[in-house]
């Protein structure tokens, strides 16, 4: 084959050619910034190094030059943040940096790999606004690739759509979002989670039944050290002062910008953090105090379903060692009877059988989320905290997940807590909503109720961030939104 740049095939120039090519003419963002800029080098030096290297700049004007592109960026005080290291910036800024870094020699195409797929609805869109100013500015051509079909829609003006390394359809956005042909294309379309939980999921709260799990008051705060010179270190009030109740059989979702506390909730809950202050009370006991022995007996009966199963699988173990361990834990069996509760969990998840020999790099990413909720089946848990387990995959193996967990919630009457900063994602899931800022729950509400007249401003801002995969609304939707 061949790639045709400026009249030449890339695939057939040097090395020196393409060197020149990728930091001249085609630059690139990516979807980790943490894992592209180096973390033992302030972000001026490595943005200055780029000038130096390929404009052949001095470094006082190079220094000039990173400040201006910081600014035009978003990064308030350019000229302090350019002795930062990428850890003390957020996740939204690093970002910022890698596009800064990216247009810095000029490019005449920028490509984006899933650069806000990393990031909260919020920060995601002024990411993407960003972009979309950035590249109309420098008239920069712009390769957008994602999984998310609502920044597609805002973001493009023309489509690829790919299956299994071949194009399937192409064509202009309106095209492909109103009249697709391929089959593909409009399974992606029919994946996107944009309407309530269906009727049949519906929670019906029991009138005679008390809550199953409380939070009274719940503080955990964590010590950030300033530096190794300094004996003083910050306080981070991840949750401060939360009260929450949730009903036996009902999902809760828990929604926030990044650094909200969300995440840290469901780590109080199962004790893999220390918390400060306040009560976890599960059916009526008391689970925060020190009585490690009985906590242990009422924290079997909650699980926790992580974002990245890979992180949270034993790669040295197969999928039966890993659920048969689990199984143990809770009754004592023979072998025989193991093998039967494990071959009915894989069968619950939608896997085979025949694969409860095989290692977690042996399966697909929405498949290693399946073992990951049967290994927290296995102790046949009341509870299960569910933290972004979907955010990781594309669209449509993100919307058999979630049909997948709306099945065992029902069939094993569980209750869960769903954390997510997909708001699209809660509400086809989630029976009631608890929006976090800053450590602190600012509303809560039934689904419906909440994205339909949400009261706290923060909310209204969240929801007004979606995307909406559908061009014509999504354009509307940018117009009509105010930048700050």
């Amino acid at each position: 084959g061949k790639v045709m740049f400026d009249n030449r095939d890339l695939l057939k120039a040097n090395k020196q050619s393409l060197r020149h090519i990728r930091g001249n003419s085609i630059s690139m963002i990516f979807q980790d910034p943490m894992t592209s800029l180096n973390p033992y080098l302030t972000i001026g030096t490595q943005l200055t190094e780029s000038l130096t290297t390929h404009k052949g700049m001095n470094k006082q004007s190079a220094r000039m030059k990173v400040i201006e592109s910081l600014d035009e960026v978003g990064i308030a005080t350019p000229e302090k943040r350019i002795n930062s290291y990428p850890h003390e910036l957020s996740g939204g800024m690093r970002q910022r940096v890698m596009i800064a870094m990216a247009l810095l020699t000029e490019p005449e195409i920028l490509i984006a790999d899933e650069p806000t797929t990393a990031l909260d609805v919020t920060i995601q869109a002024q990411i993407l606004r960003l972009i979309k100013q950035l590249q109309h500015d420098h008239n920069v051509g712009l390769i957008f690739i994602s999984h998310d079909l609502g920044v597609i829609a805002g973001i493009a003006n023309d489509v690829l759509v790919m299956e299994k390394g071949d194009i399937v359809e192409s064509g202009k956005v309106e095209d492909i979002f109103y009249q697709t042909s391929h089959p593909y294309t409009q399974k992606l379309l029919a994946s996107i989670p944009n309407t309530s939980k269906p009727e049949s999921y519906h929670y019906v709260k029991d009138p005679g039944s008390g809550f199953l799990l409380q939070l009274q008051d719940l503080k955990t705060y964590f010590h950030e050290s300033r530096s190794f010179l300094q004996s003083r270190s910050d306080v981070i009030k991840a949750v401060n002062d939360v009260s929450l109740e949730i009903y036996p059989g009902e999902t809760l979702g828990l929604v926030g910008e990044s650094g909200s506390g969300k995440s840290t909730i469901g780590r109080s809950i199962i004790n893999l953090v220390d918390i400060n202050d306040g009560k976890i009370l599960f059916n009526g006991q008391d689970i925060s105090s020190t009585d490690r022995s009985r906590n242990n007996r009422s924290r079997h009966e909650i699980q926790m379903i992580f974002q990245d199963p890979y992180s949270s699988l034993n790669p040295r173990m197969t999928v039966f060692d890993t659920l048969a361990e689990v199984i143990s834990l809770r009754n004592r069996q023979n072998k025989e009877k193991i093998i039967i509760e494990v071959v009915k969990l894989m069968q619950d998840v939608g896997l085979n059988a025949n694969q409860i020999r095989k290692y977690p790099h042996e399966f697909s990413g929405g498949q290693r989320q399946r073992i990951a909720i049967a290994r927290a089946l296995a102790l046949r848990p009341r509870l299960i905290i569910a933290d972004e387990p979907v955010s990781a995959l594309d669209v449509t193996i993100q919307a058999q997940i979630l049909d997948l967990l709306l099945n065992l919630i029902k069939k094993y009457r569980l209750t869960m807590i769903f954390i997510s900063h997909d708001l699209s994602v809660v509400r086809y899931i989630c029976d009631r909503v608890a929006v976090m800022q800053n450590g602190k729950i600012v509303e809560t509400g039934e689904t419906e109720t909440l994205f339909l007249k949400p009261k706290h401003e923060y909310t209204r801002a969240l929801l007004s961030a979606i995307p909406i995969p559908d061009p014509e609304k999504e354009r509307q939707r940018q117009m009509d939104t105010v930048i700050i």
